[in-house]
């Protein structure tokens, strides 16, 4: 089985949650599969992104076309092989098998206009020719079947991602290196569906400090902050950090708030579980299924339900609970457990077209 694995999404993002999974997805399939097994599609585009580069498989290059990110790839291959995109793209040889990964429908919930025509169309197009799809959370299944009810639900797979292993508990010496104290944590992008303005008037009831791991604040974020904290010295912006340094602030942290009101999956839930760290998030669309049982799921976005929950960690037993449920969840979650998942996907599309 020849398996070429297509990585647009690099040419469109330096970072994020999509070259994430995309990465570790790369990473085991070369593991599994081998060099003679795997073929990489990349253009000079690619390079721009923090993980393009670093695998041991031969690529095949194509040219950065107009509007490439959009546009179907021909290879030539004479026998049936896997074509898996990393962004909603087909291929048009006769003997491609495609699968196409569906992250989540923030676009169709949360954007209008062209924008989310152009990016509808593409990726209902993917997902309506693909011999497999695969879906990362329940949820995300649940979405694509109400968008999309004509699709045969028997092509649809579900399969979780993984949480890194570089996020764990650290031992006492070693916390003793966070550089702020008794804050809240708010990870990843501030778009309006995350409900930044919600966490941040959050924190500033609870007296706490507020740390905040992302792209740089703009303008009217750093204006707003300075409404709901008088004392500047309590907002901490640190933008985007490596995973070691993210692994010791969600050590030292009071709690991560995450009051998402929509997520494909939700990946920071269970870096902060695995660290240790209790996570305060909404009951709504995946983040139910992947958090596991707690008592600090917000039952709305609201600032009433999210000081709730950040008042129920001051009480020392709840807060050990919690702490130990989340690192028994995270233990469900491993990039090693999707890239067999994903294999098994090839493997039965394959059965299937021969």
């Amino acid at each position: 089985m020849k398996v070429y694995l297509d990585n647009i999404v690099f040419t469109l993002q330096k970072s994020g949650g999509v070259s994430v999974v995309w990465d570790e997805l790369v990473k085991g399939m070369v593991d599994r599969l081998g060099a003679s097994g795997i073929r990489l599609i990349s253009n000079d585009a690619c390079r721009e992104n923090m993980f393009a580069g670093r695998y041991d498989a031969p690529v095949v290059p194509l040219e950065n076309r107009l509007l490439e990110r959009y546009r179907d790839v021909r290879l030539g291959e004479r026998e049936p092989f896997i074509f898996h995109s990393s962004y909603y793209r087909l291929c048009r040889d006769r003997h491609a098998l495609n699968v196409t990964t569906v992250h989540d429908f923030t676009y169709e919930y949360f954007v209008r206009g062209v924008r989310q025509w152009v990016h509808s169309g593409q990726k209902f197009r993917a997902i309506r020719q693909s011999d497999a799809i695969i879906c990362i959370s329940e949820n995300t299944k649940r979405d694509l079947l109400k968008f999309l009810p004509d699709v045969d639900e028997r092509k649809v797979h579900v399969v979780y991602n993984g949480v890194s292993g570089d996020y764990r508990v650290l031992p006492e010496a070693e916390r003793a290196g966070v550089p702020f104290r008794d804050y809240v944590l708010f990870v990843g992008s501030r778009t309006a569906y995350k409900n930044f303005d919600l966490a941040a008037r959050a924190v500033a009831a609870s007296g706490r400090d507020f740390v905040i791991v992302g792209s740089p604040l703009s303008g009217e974020e750093e204006a707003f902050l300075r409404g709901l904290f008088p004392e500047p010295e309590r907002v901490h912006a640190v933008g985007r950090v490596p995973n070691n340094e993210l692994n010791v602030l969600y050590n030292g942290a009071y709690a991560l708030l995450y009051p998402s009101s929509y997520e494909g999956f939700g990946i920071p839930v269970l870096e902060a579980q695995r660290a240790g760290c209790p996570v305060v998030a909404c009951r709504a669309s995946s983040i139910p299924e992947v958090i596991g049982d707690t008592p600090l799921l917000m039952s709305s976005p609201t600032d009433a339900e999210a000081g709730r929950c950040l008042s129920a960690l001051e009480n020392p037993a709840l807060r050990a609970e919690v702490v130990r449920n989340g690192l028994q969840n995270a233990k469900r979650f491993s990039w090693d457990r999707m890239c067999d998942t994903v294999l098994n996907v090839y493997e039965e599309a394959w059965r299937r077209k021969r």
